[in-house]
């Protein structure tokens, strides 16, 4: 029975599966998550650029009420969008357990360096989220960016914890697809690591794009340091939490500081 048990695996092997097999899956899992998004943002982009007014002066709105006036309703609407977004990463979590590797293991989201995990995701986080901050004013005040607005949710009592449900929500989408499963795949199909790490890269630019050329310039350099760190980690577990932590201290500070201090530009 464990002879037969092993076969069974085998057969769903992503190494054994045929390259037509693995794009058509590859593409699916994208169409359905960030590959959209891409779309979106690119379609977002240029109707930016081809509106009267500079860029700066337009707002790209991140975390917005989706039932004014109504805290209840906005409050459901907000927790089905946070686990609708989820449904990619189940998505590939089925797929690499399918494939016999141990599901999320595979790509180093687990359970076994929590301390690492989250101390390597903090240190990360702290010197890529204060460069990435003045880089945004930077580009912002050159005319290249939108005003990125972190959040207008009311306020009341569940707007921290959603925002910080929806910043977890970005950074276990992002890296397990982008990183950990897209990384994987290209390297079944051959790419070689240079042509991944452009194209996991690319695509993480490509749908930051409705922010402006800075949120493009920015999140493909942020992407590059992102497979560097993977490749050497062997794990997205820290790129997760540096994820999170970057997007915890935007929408929060954001959140806190709107409006109250000079530097902070809003809509």
């Amino acid at each position: 029975m464990q002879a037969q048990s092993g076969s069974v695996a085998d057969s769903f092997s992503g190494e054994r599966l045929p390259p037509r097999i693995l794009r058509s899956e590859t593409l699916l899992v994208l169409a359905l998550s960030l590959g959209a998004s891409a779309v979106s943002a690119l379609i977002s982009f240029v109707g930016s650029v081809t509106k009267p007014g500079g860029l700066k002066d337009q707002a790209a709105q991140l975390n917005t009420s989706a039932a004014p006036g109504r805290p209840w309703l906005d409050l459901a609407w907000q927790l089905f969008g946070v686990a609708t977004a989820l449904v990619p990463v189940a998505l590939v979590a089925h797929l690499l357990l399918r494939e016999g590797v141990g599901g999320l293991r595979a790509i180093g989201l687990d359970r076994r360096r929590p301390g690492f995990d989250l101390g390597a995701g903090a240190a990360v986080a702290a010197a890529i989220g204060g460069t990435g901050l003045v880089f945004y004013l930077a580009v912002r005040a050159a005319g290249f960016n939108l005003t990125v607005v972190p959040e207008s949710l009311p306020d009341v009592w569940w707007k921290i914890p959603v925002l910080i449900a929806s910043a977890v929500q970005n950074s276990l989408l992002e890296e397990v697809v982008v990183v950990g499963y897209l990384l994987r795949r290209l390297g079944q199909l051959g790419w070689t690591p240079t042509a991944a790490l452009l194209a996991s890269a690319g695509l993480r630019g490509v749908y930051h794009l409705y922010q402006g050329i800075g949120g493009l310039v920015g999140n493909m350099v942020m992407g590059v340091v992102f497979v560097l760190l993977y490749r050497r980690w062997g794990r997205v577990g820290p790129l997760v939490a540096a994820h999170a932590l970057i997007d915890i201290v935007a929408f929060v500070g954001y959140a806190l500081l709107a409006g109250k201090v000079g530097w902070l530009p809003t809509a």
